[in-house]
């Protein structure tokens, strides 16, 4: 009998451990970017560098402290989107880059891998959290993207917290601004991005793959900086900026967003993936280094696929940028010459 006893509890143990074990082996990563650009160390103060790699990996804890804890990847990537939307370093949210007429226009968008949903919002001023609005769009609207004063009253239906317009704006954006225009009053900084040195697409952005193996990714930015005529950049849209689909891979996009709409950069690398049967780097590879800046084109990508494999392209001098993985393999990063 005690015999007996000794076994079924050595199998209880066994089986305890072996559940344990599953668990702290189940896949999750999370990486994300706040934006691309002419990033050069030089031209980066050692306090500026600091703060950023702060930010970044505060984001970046942020989000995985949810996987580990066996949260949803969505979830994960809202938490790491609104710590960079919420601090003044970045291009989205509140230090967002203000348009010709002074003011910040904010884009996001969301999707899940596992149905293909997706939300986005589109040109909104008073929403403290743009990517809680496209996540608000993706599951209770039945459209995908809300633009304006419509996405705007649809946020307030939904009880998302409103601020005023000022909340966004930073004197640092304010002289970028005034930068911009002396530059070249039609197009903006855009006119000649390799003659200013603080030239980059702040746009930020989260990919997490959670213990179910869902991928989400998300994107969210105030766009460019002196941008005009209700200008919408790729950020939002579904296939350029954002895309995720668990049998492939889930992607967020920063870059000079009409190339990046019109190569759908986005969907390009999961289709790469799918019908090609090529890895996520090197998807990444030939539609960034080849397909974009063939075409003249500038910017990057973050992106996951299904294994868990983390995926970090740019054309540009750098990118802010880190990842996680269940392995323990992290980091934070900023320039060309980092990894």
């Amino acid at each position: 009998m005690k015999t007996l006893k000794k076994l079924l509890l050595l199998t209880a143990a066994v089986l305890c451990c072996s559940g344990l074990f599953a668990q702290s082996n189940k896949k999750i990563a999370l990486v994300i970017h706040g934006g691309a650009g002419v990033i050069l160390k030089k031209n980066m103060t050692p306090e500026k560098d600091k703060a950023y790699r702060e930010k970044l990996q505060e984001a970046l804890d942020a989000g995985y402290a949810i996987l580990e804890n066996g949260g949803t990847s969505e979830e994960a990537v809202i938490a790491s989107i609104m710590v960079m939307e919420n601090s003044p370093l970045f291009n989205a949210g509140k230090g967002a880059v203000l348009t010709n007429a002074g003011h910040c226009e904010l884009d996001a968008s969301i999707m899940d891998g596992k149905t293909l949903e997706a939300g986005a919002v589109a040109g909104v001023t008073n929403i403290k959290n743009p990517v809680l609005a496209a996540k608000a769009v993706k599951d209770n609207s039945v459209h995908v993207m809300l633009s304006g004063k419509g996405a705007e009253a649809f946020a307030k239906d939904e009880g998302l917290e409103l601020v005023d317009p000022s909340y966004f704006i930073t004197d640092r954006r304010k002289q970028q601004l005034e930068k911009a225009k002396t530059m070249d009053e039609s197009r903006g900084h855009l006119g000649n991005p390799e003659g200013n040195n603080n030239f980059k697409f702040g746009t930020v952005g989260a990919v997490a793959l959670d213990q179910q193996g869902n991928i989400v990714a998300a994107t969210s930015t105030g766009g460019m900086t002196n941008k005009r005529f209700g200008r919408i950049g790729d950020s939002p849209i579904i296939g350029a900026g954002t895309y995720a689909n668990n049998q492939t891979c889930g992607i967020s996009s920063t870059g000079h967003g009409e190339y990046f709409i019109r190569l759908a950069i986005a969907h390009n690398i999961s289709a790469q993936m799918e019908y090609k049967g090529v890895s996520l780097q090197d998807a990444s590879q030939d539609v960034i280094m080849k397909q974009l800046t063939d075409l003249g084109g500038t910017g990057g990508v973050i992106g996951l696929d299904k294994e868990g494999n983390i995926m970090m392209t740019f054309n540009t001098p750098g990118m802010f940028r880190g990842f996680k993985k269940v392995n323990g393999e992290t980091g934070v990063f900023i320039y060309n010459d980092e990894e």
